[in-house]
């Protein structure tokens, strides 16, 4: 993106730049024609962060997906490749929503490697996992990484990853870090939607008119819009 023109874009990448001294680094995007499915093409963009060698580290997040608290911690662990958390949600597999990558040509390489070699229905996730699966460090997905859609769910075992615990929503949303927006067929965030959608996919409650789960999901969503206003 310019950052010279008019654009919501532009005024975004300008607020970031001159409200929270952002440095901006352009970088062209990493796209694959030959993929079983066009939604995830540019989806490789993100695993150039093992060539920004001009950083010790650098912490990978995906853009649908909002910030609640500061992680500034995470530049503080021991040293390795690559450190991320697991996808909850699926069976033994990292999630590449979030990666702390210490960059190298080497590892860049391994990743390049990968991706030459990949099969069409392989995607972001499938290249780290290939390469990192059985070495990466393993962050623990509580605090880092919460999907919204969790707070769409009846069955929380998964995330807690304690049968026994007892899931409250209130204090999930206070410790989490980072929500990453997976709420199917809604579109994401920035996108628009019908009305009746949004109906449709609105957390249950359990028959209840309101629940705790409900007003923090539509929270997320009502804040991230706001933020994102120039």
């Amino acid at each position: 993106w310019s950052i010279d023109d008019n654009s919501a874009e532009a005024s975004l990448l300008r607020k970031a730049r001159d409200q929270y001294d952002v440095k901006l680094q352009p970088i062209g995007i990493w796209q694959l024609d030959s993929v079983a499915d066009l939604t995830w093409a540019a989806g490789f963009t993100k695993w150039l962060s093992f060539n920004q060698t001009q950083y010790k580290r650098v912490l990978s997040l995906d853009s649908d997906g909002t910030v609640l608290r500061s992680m500034d911690e995470l530049f503080l662990m021991p040293p390795a490749p690559v450190a991320m958390p697991r996808a909850y949600w699926l069976e033994n597999t990292l999630n590449a929503q979030m990666a702390l990558v210490q960059p190298s040509e080497a590892a860049f390489a391994a990743i390049q490697k990968q991706i030459a070699r990949r099969a069409a229905t392989d995607y972001d996730m499938e290249i780290i996992n290939a390469v990192y699966g059985d070495s990466c460090a393993v962050l623990p997905h509580r605090p880092y990484t919460l999907l919204s859609g969790e707070f769409r769910s009846i069955d929380h075992t998964a995330y807690l990853g304690i049968k026994d615990e007892v899931w409250d929503a209130e204090r999930e949303i206070q410790q989490a870090k980072y929500v990453h927006f997976s709420d199917w067929p809604l579109p994401k965030p920035w996108q628009t939607h019908a009305d009746d959608m949004l109906r449709d996919l609105l957390p249950k409650c359990g028959g209840l008119a309101d629940c705790p789960e409900r007003k923090i999901w539509l929270r997320l969503y009502e804040d991230f819009r706001e933020r994102r206003e120039y």
